[in-house]
Formats: structure tokens, sequence, C-alpha cells
């Protein structure tokens, strides 16, 4: 069942089994909401995993989502003790979870990243980037135009659509906001060598607005040992909504499942 849930001070979708084996706690990206992952979620819904999906706030900033995540971690061991919970984002998503997870390593039981948006492909113009730096001395708040589309995000045609018409989905962001993910992407890359927990890379072979070529090299620098990387050939982007999205949804599972 997909449940919106408001908690004091975070607003989260919950997908919950009759007797969970484990958690998941799922992070979504820039320009998306906790609903995309549904997909994902009705699918371990079926195989005994407990799904909560935070809402990220349009209008937020990058001290306040990790505050909010980890609180959405603490209600999920409160309300799941023992249960070993793993962190998953995609995009923003997971830069959002990577620093988490090299920052409070004990918190989580591993760590899996979808099209993790480490550098970006798809860049933003000069007059764009002169509009963030007038509006952070001025007006943070501005909202900028974002420089992607639903068409290269999937080529899924039916989710497209659903996307150009949810009222959730938004496609413009603080000049604020993209400064600190400008800021927070340099820190993620670096923070690679911090990461303790069991990690799974889940890369895109056709990603139009992360450059994934970074990501393998992010991937490279780890030292955990438990570590792995799946490349999907030809995939786009958002790899939870994307055609063939049940081969990354058993690729999850096969990971998970050595873990539980």
């Amino acid at each position: 069942m997909n449940e919106k849930q408001d908690s004091p001070n975070i607003v989260y979708r919950r997908w919950a089994p009759s007797s969970p084996r484990a958690v998941f706690l799922l992070v979504h990206g820039l320009g998306a909401h906790g609903g995309r992952w549904e997909a994902l979620a009705e699918f371990f819904l079926t195989k005994g995993v407990l799904s909560y999906a935070i809402e990220l706030e349009k209008t937020g900033n990058f001290r306040r989502y990790f505050s909010d995540v980890m609180r959405l971690r603490e209600l999920a061991a409160t309300q799941l003790p023992g249960k070993k919970i793993f962190l998953i984002g995609e995009s923003m998503g997971a830069i959002i979870s990577f620093i988490l997870a090299a920052k409070n390593p004990s918190c989580f039981d591993g760590l899996i990243l979808l099209s993790p948006a480490f550098a970006n492909r798809v860049r933003l113009n000069v007059l764009d980037y002169l509009k963030i730096a007038i509006s952070l001395l001025y007006n943070p708040a501005n909202q900028i135009k974002l420089p992607f589309d639903s068409s290269m995000c999937t080529r899924d045609s039916r989710y497209r659509n659903r996307m150009d018409c949810d009222p959730l989905e938004y496609r413009s962001a603080s000049a604020r906001l993209l400064f600190e993910l400008m800021i927070y992407q340099a820190s993620a890359r670096s923070a690679a060598p911090k990461i303790t927990v069991p990690t799974l890379f889940l890369l895109p072979g056709d990603d139009k607005i992360a450059n994934q070529a970074v990501s393998a090299r992010v991937f490279g620098r780890l030292r955990v040992d438990d570590k792995a990387l799946v490349k999907f050939p030809g995939m786009y982007h958002s790899l939870s909504v994307e055609m063939g999205r049940q081969a990354v949804f058993e690729e999850i599972l096969r990971w998970i499942e050595r873990r539980i």
C-alpha cells in the first residue's frame, strides 16, 4: 500500500508488507518526488521489503534534506527494530545518500545508488549561471529553469506523459539549491574513501543528464571491499521508471538477498 504520511517535520510515502524482512529508505532526485519510487516499492512489497520514500521539499536545501532523511531513518529503526536498513538514492538523491552513508556508516546496512549525479552531462547555459550568481546575492529563492525534461529521463512514453501531467514534478529550482548541488557534488566525489558500508552502483548506459563516466571513477576510488557496479546498456537516466526497470529491480533483489 502506498501511504503518504506526515511525521513531525517530514513527509514520506510508505509501502508496508505484512511481515517485513528489511527496510528501504528511498531518496528521489531533483525535479522528482517520492511517487517516482512506486514501481520499485511495489516490486519489493511482494518480496517482504518495507519502503519509506522521503518527500524532499522543492523549496528546501541540502541541510534540510540530510536532516529529513536521518529523521526518517530514526523512524524506520523505531518502527522496525532489528531490521536491516538499506539507503537507496537516485540522481541527486544518490548524492544525498552517498554523503549520509559516508558520515553515518553505522546507520545503514547497505547503500544503493541509481544513476548518481556526481557530475552533470547536461549543463545550464552561461546566462543561467549568471542568474544564479546574482540571485545568491539578492534573492536566493529565485527560480532557475532546469535544463532537462521527461524525454531525457525515460524512454517509456506512458511514463513520460505521466510525468508531464504530474503537478508534483517540477522543472525549476532555486538558485540556492542549484548552487548547493554543485558544492555537494564535489563533496560527494571526495567522500568515496570514507564509504565503509556495502555499496551497489547501478549506472545507465545512455544517461543524458548525469555523467556516468565520473560515477565509474568514483566507484573505483571506493575502498570498501563489498562493492559492485552494474551497467544497463541503452537505458536512460531515471532507472526507477525507465523501460526495462524490472532488470534493475531484480539486480537490487539479488544484491540485498545476500545481505539480509
